[in-house]
């Protein structure tokens, strides 16, 4: 009796059962839980108006280049679900515990349950700008490689960024605003604006960096096929 044979690689991506894709998947969704904690404290650095999430989250679209760009559309989606999920496991683990019994000594119950109160506005905001801007920059590195193939990764990886970054800032930033009390119309359009700017500058700077990531990946994965 044969054996059913393997499926062949899609030229231009790698399959995902090398260790490479599940290390991948969980660094861009451990990056992705730490800035939508981070991301509940409002910041102003002078006039710039943010919040924490600032710190690590242009690194979720780094990872998300690497994965659409040697895994493909459909590899990259699926870690922005699971993404999706693990963030939803956190928001009810969160409120498990701030509706559990406090130890009598307990001084920090009601700031636990503000930050965690706080928290879940940003999951919601910060699950439908991922969706929206993670799918969307999968999609762009994905559509401009089909047109360029190999060549000039540079605006694969900028063009993406440019169009998820806009999607995911403009929707985070209309839900997140009331959270973590943003209120006027100026504070607001500074504050979806200079976030945009800053995780596409962010991107840009980190460039040689995913330019290196992309290629020890390809390098190193078997079943990486260059689309010619």
């Amino acid at each position: 009796m044969s054996s059913t044979p393997a499926e062949a690689p899609t030229p231009g991506f790698a399959q995902v059962g090398s260790r490479y894709y599940p290390t991948l998947v969980a660094v861009f969704t451990a990056l992705v839980i730490i800035s939508n904690v981070t991301a509940t404290k409002s910041v102003a650095l002078g006039p710039i108006i943010t919040d924490g999430g600032f710190i690590v989250f242009p690194l979720t679209y780094v990872i998300g280049d690497v994965l659409s760009e040697v895994y493909g559309f459909a590899a990259a989606r699926r870690a922005i679900l699971l993404g999706f999920a693990m963030n939803i496991l956190a928001a009810l683990a969160f409120w498990v515990t701030v509706y559990l019994p406090a130890y009598a000594d307990y001084p920090n119950q009601e700031h636990f349950a503000n930050v965690v109160g706080s928290y879940t506005g940003l999951i919601v905001a910060g699950l439908a700008g991922f969706l929206v801007g993670q799918t969307i920059n999968a999609w762009a590195v994905v559509a401009i490689k089909e047109r360029t193939k190999e060549r000039h990764l540079w605006a694969r990886l900028i063009g993406s960024t440019f169009a998820g970054q806009f999607g995911d800032t403009l929707v985070f930033c209309a839900i997140a605003a009331a959270v973590i009390g943003i209120s006027s119309f100026h504070d607001f359009v500074v504050y979806a604006a200079l976030g945009w700017f800053y995780k596409t500058a962010v991107e840009v700077f980190m460039l040689p960096v995913t330019y290196r990531v992309i290629a020890t990946v390809k390098r190193r994965e078997p079943s990486y096929q260059p689309m010619l």
